[in-house]
């Protein structure tokens, strides 16, 4: 059986900073690692699935798009609040056993919403996807980092975060393709079947894993807010996600301004975007523990850049596929470049860090999606597009100049 990460015998040693019954690695568990990052990916393939689905989701629940188009919003909603308060309502529950019991949840979810008969059932079901997606997020953070070595912090939580970074670039295209082929229904008891079976897999793999010592209670949510940087860090955190989002959001209206575009052109743009992300995520884990400091810049610079550069040259074919493909790159790597930035602030308050991190990136993706369709609707594309970029430019200065040491 696998044994808990604390206590630990060698080749562990105590944390010579002296944090409480903080432990360092001298090797990463890199098989619990890779379930973390299929576990996450399954539960982030089950957000995204409504949006390719919402024809057939609206037309069998007698229901509006846009009305079924929510089921996203709930998620996000629930997973602002479930990521940084699951170690507070379990403050002393094996972490192993919490992230079992998180990927069920998700797992009903997806069941529950193949079952639904009705509006208002989708919508439960939805909520506990997100409050299960969120908490599980935000502990796959601070448990990638425990399970990691220091000098492996950023290469570790880049894998992790391969799951939903692949999912959030793949569920649209995917959940499409699906859809053509079979009943919506189908797809999602696929998914509540398979992430049971990856439930098991943690059981099976992962180490006891006990509550960090600085991980219960809202008091240490205040208290890591409180240490120098970390509110500068998720401001710029949460501006370059929402300048992502307020343009991803609507991704097809902006692709629909290139000129001479077909359905197979557009939806190759699109493959584009996701290989991009995948490539910005790889890369980055290879960079990031030695260079975090240029790419607390670089990466938000990416995407702030590119979103510009399709409003602003929309006519250039040959601009249009870069802008995308850098886009994506990205975003792809901005999860593991935040991640990474927190465990060196605060590598021993990683559950309310992470937690913090999830909070931040739900909320944006709520409001940017929001405040898209209000410019869009009220001002234009063009318009939209700028605010976006221009939200992302200032999101990269401000989390670049955030504090990176305690």
């Amino acid at each position: 059986m696998a044994e808990g990460i604390p206590p630990m015998r060698t080749p562990e040693r105590p944390d010579p900073a002296g944090a409480a019954a903080t432990v360092v690695r001298e090797h990463t568990a890199w098989a619990s690692i890779l379930l973390l990052m299929l576990t996450s990916f399954m539960l982030v393939v089950a957000e995204f699935l409504p949006p390719s689905l919402l024809p057939a989701m609206s037309a069998a629940l007698g229901i509006t798009e846009g009305q079924a188009g929510q089921a996203v919003t709930a998620t996000a909603l629930a997973g602002f609040v479930a990521g940084p308060t699951v170690g507070i309502l379990f403050p002393r529950l094996d972490r192993r056993t919490l992230l079992v019991l998180l990927a069920v949840a998700a797992a009903l979810s997806s069941a529950l919403v193949a079952l639904s008969a009705s509006y208002v059932m989708l919508l439960v079901a939805r909520l506990l996807l997100g409050a299960a997606l969120g908490a599980f997020w935000a502990m796959s953070i601070a448990i990638a980092a425990r399970l990691s070595a220091p000098h492996r912090l950023g290469r570790a939580i880049m894998i992790v975060n391969t799951g939903p970074t692949a999912a959030t670039v793949a569920g649209v295209p995917v959940g499409t393709y699906l859809g053509s082929v079979m009943d919506w229904r189908l797809i999602f008891a696929a998914v509540a079947v398979l992430t049971v079976l990856v439930g098991f897999a943690l059981r099976a793999v992962l180490p006891q894993i006990s509550p960090a010592p600085s991980g219960g209670g809202f008091r240490s949510l205040g208290e890591t807010l409180r240490i120098p940087g970390i509110r500068q860090g998720l401001t710029g955190h949460m501006l370059t996600v929402l300048g992502h989002f307020i343009a991803f959001t609507y991704i097809l209206l902006v692709i629909a301004r290139v000129p001479g575009l077909d359905a197979a052109a557009i939806a190759l743009l699109l493959v584009v975007f996701g290989v991009g992300g995948v490539v910005g995520n790889l890369v980055i884990g290879l960079l990031v523990d030695r260079h975090l400091a240029v790419l607390r810049f670089v990466v938000p610079a990416l995407i702030g850049t590119s979103i510009a550069l399709l409003a602003a040259l929309p006519g250039q074919h040959w601009v249009v596929i870069t802008a995308m493909t850098t886009w994506g790159i990205g975003f792809g790597a901005w999860l593991t470049t935040l991640s990474t930035w927190m465990g060196r602030v605060v590598p021993d308050r990683m559950e309310s860090g992470g937690g913090l991190v999830v909070a931040g990136f739900q909320l944006a993706i709520a409001v940017g999606a929001g405040i898209g369709g209000l410019l869009i609707d009220g001002l234009g594309v063009v318009p939209a597009l700028t605010i976006a970029a221009a939200s992302a430019l200032a999101g990269g200065v401000v989390f670049g100049t955030a504090r990176t040491t305690r």
